[in-house]
């Protein structure tokens, strides 16, 4: 019986990103269920020189953040390689990589359905995948018939990534001038999670309210930067283990011969992971979302109706009126709807039980908790908590 002898491939990818380490675990899984290879990859940044254990370790085959500056010496090596960045094309070497036109559709969809009719879009001038986003984005706000402002950090075309995005750190002066002539309610599409933090950041100084005044959406739903970011940032979820896995696939077929195409693969992304700088209805009426702030904010204490006419310059009976017109519900139900969220935000992310939980979410009493979240939900708290958790182990 023949044994066969596995193959070395080498991962040059970052690990210090989210999506780098996606498209990691999608090789892993070909690698365990098809491949049979031995992975060589060492902790790097998303512009890392090439390590140094390269040269001398033997490759079969390599799939890489490809850019000019290691284009030359992988070459050298005369193995087949894959791209999973997709900044330039190189001849002979396949690619696959995130659609981002279907990024720019999801981005759009997502602030058009929360009522957003004014847009927004903060970039990086450079950056190869901020400018196709940038450019489906400006035709299907286009195509709606709806305004669009756009601000771009000077970038060169050649300069490095990690280059790019810190020149967005010493911008602040003109981002922040620009974010300030936006009228509210705007529609902000940021090119990617980074960008997003960076404009979140200079709206709180100038204490732009997102998302009532500002709706913030980025992409790559970075596991660190979105939830640390003030308020949490919604971004598009790319399906960057498939990538992987693909690209995986596709190696597998050059090493065993197999010529492969020039075109570049493009993978939708799965979806919008929604966070609190999109979780609004925008409306224009500008008392109306003042409300539904302090709503959403003070949901948890226990505020009723009262309260947020207090907060208004309006009567209860103009502030009912306004909010049928603009939302077709009450103050009552919106304080409802802000308490439900914020019960199933405690649902999922602790493990507290209802008698804990239930004062968090502005109720006096677990059993109240448990009628309001069935009557509004179809589903009792528990049984909605170990949906989540099982949806979660998938």
């Amino acid at each position: 019986m023949s044994v066969r002898t596995r193959k070395n491939v080498a991962l040059i990818i970052e690990s210090s990103r989210s999506y780098g380490r996606s498209l990691l675990r999608g090789i892993a899984q070909f690698s365990r269920t098809k491949g049979n290879w031995s992975l060589l990859h060492e902790e790097m940044t998303i512009d890392a020189t090439l390590p140094s254990w390269l040269a001398d370790a033997k490759v079969d085959g390599i799939i890489a953040r490809l850019d000019n500056h290691i284009i030359t010496p992988l070459r050298g090596l005369d193995i087949p390689i894959v791209d999973v960045r997709c900044r330039r094309n190189y001849t002979g070497i396949p690619q696959v990589e995130t659609d981002d036109r279907a990024v720019a559709r999801l981005v759009f969809e997502h602030l058009w359905q929360r009522g957003f009719r004014r847009f927004a879009f903060c970039g990086y001038r450079g950056a190869h995948f901020s400018e196709i986003r940038l450019s489906s984005f400006r035709e299907m706000v286009s195509a709606a018939n709806c305004p669009l402002s756009v601000y771009e950090t000077d970038g060169a075309t050649e300069a490095a990534l990690t280059t790019i995005e810190r020149s967005g750190l010493v911008d602040v002066k003109p981002l922040s001038e620009w974010l300030s002539r936006l009228s509210p309610p705007t529609g902000l599409f940021v090119c990617n999670d980074i960008r997003g933090q960076q404009a979140l950041n200079a709206c709180r100084k100038l204490r732009i309210s997102v998302p009532d005044d500002l709706g913030v959406i980025g992409v790559d739903d970075d596991d660190a930067i979105c939830p640390l970011s003030d308020p949490p940032l919604s971004s598009v979820r790319p399906d960057a283990e498939r990538i992987g896995y693909r690209a995986a696939e596709i190696l597998a077929e050059s090493m065993n011969g197999k010529a492969p195409s020039i075109d570049t693969e493009y993978i939708p992304p799965t979806g919008v992971a929604q966070r609190l700088s999109t979780r609004v209805i925008a409306v224009e009426d500008r008392d109306v979302a003042q409300a539904c702030r302090f709503i959403r904010e003070h949901a948890g204490t226990g505020i009723n109706v009262g309260d947020v006419v207090k907060l208004s310059r309006l009567s209860r009976r103009q502030l009912e009126r306004r909010f049928r017109l603009a939302l077709n519900r009450t103050p009552h139900q919106e304080i409802t709807i802000a308490q439900i969220a914020r019960v199933k935000e405690l649902l999922v992310d602790t493990d507290l039980p209802l008698e804990q939980l239930a004062p968090l979410a502005g109720y006096d009493y677990k059993e109240r908790l448990s009628a309001v979240f069935k009557r509004e939900t179809g589903e009792t708290p528990g049984t909605f908590r170990r949906h989540s958790q099982e949806r979660g182990s998938q």
